[in-house]
């Protein structure tokens, strides 16, 4: 029997109970082996107890997953006190991914805080202002609307002739939900635009560092995947880059 690529997610430090535990929203997990065809396992954010280097060699590669937490503004230059939730032992762990997953040659994805983050780690800034700013569009359903239906708030994204995600979906724009308070402020250095808001926001970004792909988006493909046929494709992309094609 032939094994399937084994990807790694990245876990989160959330309260259940009167304890912390290491968690992932299965939707994300369910959507990456389902769709990618791949198995998984967590890793987990406690940079007190392992190192990522330890562990990104036995993987085939990672995946960084949204969560409610934003990455503390101190990781990417600004000083401005910022608005939580954070995870700073997630943070920890993320920074340490991205340099390991990058030395070893791996595949590295990643949704919404995980797309932030990866920016983040390459030397790239964030923007806290996605949505309430004249500058852009609202990138955020309403304050009080129901966790569900802020799924439901969607925008346009133009995607970029000739990359990655132009050629896979051989269409040039895509409809896509929009959850997110933050977004990309300065692309770090060697990162290259997929796609695009209508107001000029960056919203998925692709490179090969050190020759392996790496691919992250804005938006959340994991919502409701098996019934919106573009966000497979995105867990398409992801199963081609954890077998080698891609």
């Amino acid at each position: 029997m032939s094994s399937r690529p084994v990807l790694g997610i990245i876990a989160c430090n959330r309260t259940v109970g009167t304890e912390i535990a290491q968690a992932v929203m299965n939707r994300y997990a369910i959507a990456a082996m389902h769709h990618a065809d791949c198995a998984a396992l967590i890793i987990p954010s406690l940079p007190e107890y392992m190192r990522a280097d330890e562990i990104v060699g036995r993987l085939d590669g990672v995946l960084l997953t949204g969560t409610p937490s934003n990455v503390e503004p101190a990781r990417y230059g600004d000083e401005r006190e910022g608005e939580g939730p954070f995870d700073p032992e997630r943070d920890r762990m993320m920074l340490d991914l991205v340099d390991a997953v990058i030395a070893a040659r791996r595949p590295l994805f990643g949704i919404c805080r995980g797309f932030q983050e990866i920016n983040v780690a390459l030397g790239g800034t964030l923007r806290r202002d996605t949505s309430a700013s004249e500058a852009l569009l609202a990138h955020h359903a309403p304050d009080g609307t129901a966790f569900d239906a802020m799924f439901d708030h969607r925008h346009k994204v133009d995607l970029v002739a000739g990359g990655l995600l132009a050629a896979a979906y051989e269409t040039p724009s895509l409809d896509v939900n929009s959850v997110h308070y933050q977004g990309i402020g300065e692309l770090a250095d060697g990162l290259a635009v997929e796609a695009r808001a209508p107001d000029g926001l960056v919203e998925a970004y692709s490179a090969r560092p050190n020759g392996a792909p790496l691919l992250a988006v804005q938006w959340h493909p994991e919502w409701a995947t098996d019934a919106n046929a573009q966000s497979q494709t995105y867990f398409h992309l992801l199963g081609r880059a954890l077998r080698g094609e891609l």
